[in-house]
């Protein structure tokens, strides 16, 4: 049985991550059996919890998954799970006018649904002592959501962390942590967020020195008592298989430009039975050739379109699998692989598979981002036409020459309304900008 707390905060840009970060590496130093999760559709925070804990880190998602797929990919090991929670703890997806407290994705409604209680991560860099009203507002806002304490972070100096803490204790919280403002602890970023956890120029270097400011800055024996045991099944539950396998044996490109996969995803094919390969397409790997199936999986393509477009036997293998009929499946950075070309943000086109007649484009990017409700169009390897499921959409390149290929999916927003018609399928090869989470129960 698993014990848990909810790192959040008040706002994104509040630094969650890196304490969140550096607490777990903080506590797998102390010989901590400690495993991770991450609030909402994120790729790139799970690898860097990966890499602070040696444990692969989950998504939870109250919105894109099932209540079944949420209890699932909960462990049920005796392990203590730090979970990090997304955007501000009361922010989830838009439900229209009736919305569900218990499943709009936000860090609130998975902190209702577990019972674990929740480190409010305050940025105190230009408060004082109006830090205590607002942690009241969270702390009142919904007497289903336990505040067990908060964490200070970009205090300036020892008189401002006395300030601060004098104000929060007068109002009755406590005070586990207050985070100096530090350079050596600061992430690179770029347009989808920040830099891939293998990326970073140094991460074990970047790691261990979080640790050593969370080991000062914090008191880690009041935090691991905060942790409680969740309140919902704690039972091993059967894996959950969030999409059907695309086949028996599936190749799945991985590497820094094929990142974005969901272990929830991987692992329910994996119990339906399938046996997963491995392969780069920035090494110039082809898929498996007893492959039955390709996933192209989404990341940053555009970063190393110069190094893609080259990759011929890469490319050549792609090709061989589709024309003896193997499903070839692309999400997003994926899907922009399987067109015709893709121009990065100078202008530069590169030639990609050609296996889908579009093209893709980031001369005039353009954000499109929010939760996804698809509703297949025709048949596929994933399911029947009209079979629905949840996921997300992050991207800014744009779609131009789409013609010759039919939509595969009809799409909505989180609150129902309508989309339109989005990515494109030609034979067994298809694909789209969503990155699929889960079925729905429809």
């Amino acid at each position: 049985m698993s014990k848990g707390l909810i790192i959040a905060a008040p706002a994104s840009g509040s630094g969650k991550t890196t304490i969140t970060l550096g607490l777990l590496r903080a506590l797998r130093r102390k010989g901590i059996d400690v495993s991770s999760a991450k609030v909402g559709p994120d790729y790139i925070d799970p690898a860097f919890h990966a890499a602070a804990t040696g444990r692969a880190c989950i998504n939870l998602d109250s919105w894109a998954m099932r209540p079944e797929t949420l209890s699932a990919t909960l462990s049920p090991e005796p392990v203590l799970t730090i979970v990090e929670g997304v955007m501000g703890l009361f922010d989830g997806a838009h439900l229209g006018s009736s919305p569900d407290p218990l499943a709009d994705g936000s860090t609130a409604s998975l902190a209702r649904l577990t019972g674990w209680p929740v480190l409010l991560v305050v940025d105190a860099g230009r408060q004082a002592q109006s830090i205590a009203a607002l942690t009241d507002g969270f702390a009142r806002f919904d007497s289903d959501v336990r505040l067990a304490g908060v964490i200070l972070n970009k205090v300036g100096s020892e008189k401002h962390e006395t300030i601060l803490r004098q104000a929060l204790v007068r109002a009755g919280h406590a005070v586990l942590g207050a985070v100096r403002s530090d350079t050596q602890i600061a992430r690179p970023s770029r347009h989808l967020g920040l830099v891939q956890a293998g990326e970073h120029p140094d991460l074990e270097g970047f790691l261990e020195a979080a640790a050593d400011r969370m080991e000062n800055d914090l008191d880690l024996d009041a935090i691991m008592k905060t942790a409680s045991l969740r309140t919902t099944a704690t039972g091993a539950a059967p894996a959950a298989i969030s999409l059907p396998p695309l086949g028996q044996r599936i190749a799945v490109a991985r590497d820094a430009a094929f990142a974005f996969s969901y272990p929830h995803v991987l692992d329910g094919w994996r119990h339906a039975g399938a046996e997963l390969s491995f392969f780069s397409p920035l090494g110039d790997e082809a898929p498996a050739p007893d492959a039955d199936a390709i996933y192209l999986p989404g990341g940053y393509p555009e970063l190393y379109a110069g190094r893609l477009t080259v990759a011929t036997i890469f490319m050549e293998g792609l090709r061989t699998h589709a024309r003896v009929g193997a499903p070839v499946y692309g999400e997003c950075g994926g899907y922009m692989t399987l067109g015709q070309t893709l121009t990065d943000a100078d202008g530069v086109v590169h030639r990609m598979s050609g296996l889908l007649p579009h093209a893709t484009s980031f001369a005039e990017p353009k954000r499109h981002l929010g939760y996804r409700i698809a509703t297949m169009l025709a048949d596929t390897p994933l399911g029947a036409a009209e079979s629905s499921w949840r996921g997300h959409e992050f991207h800014y390149a744009t779609t131009v020459g789409a013609t010759g290929s039919a939509p595969l999916f009809q799409v909505s927003d989180a609150s129902g309304s309508e989309i339109g018609k989005i990515g494109a399928q030609i034979g067994t090869v298809f694909g789209s900008f969503m990155h699929l989470i889960d079925r729905t129960d429809a």
